[in-house]
């Protein structure tokens, strides 16, 4: 009798786990920004805590994805990608390091 509860419980939480890793993956979602032109487009994005954002280069020329403290890409060549989840609510400036005149930001809520 003690094994069959044993049992039911450990079913019962395996349950309750699978349902709460789906739950949590529905809350995710994913926002995609396009450098081109030496632009970041849309230049201004508000998410949710827990959104990952996907920079793509789309143009013929190097650049880069950094946010002071919070994040920093390499250098992206054309169609290459970088990728941050943003777990915290706030505001993240971001600019290309090589290009400190494109500018963009994620609020987070």
């Amino acid at each position: 009798m003690m094994s069959l509860n044993l049992r039911t419980s450990a079913v019962r939480l395996a349950v309750a786990a699978a349902l709460a890793m789906q739950i949590s993956a529905a809350h995710c979602e994913e926002v995609s920004v396009t450098i081109d032109n030496f632009t970041f487009e849309p230049a201004q994005l508000t998410v949710k805590a827990g959104t990952t954002v996907t920079w793509t280069n789309r143009d013929d020329i190097p650049h880069t994805v950094v946010s002071a403290g919070n994040f920093r890409s390499k250098a992206l060549d054309t169609d290459d990608t970088y990728s941050f989840t943003f777990t915290s609510a706030g505001d993240y400036t971001y600019f290309c390091s090589l290009h400190p005149h494109m500018v963009g930001l994620i609020k987070v809520e």
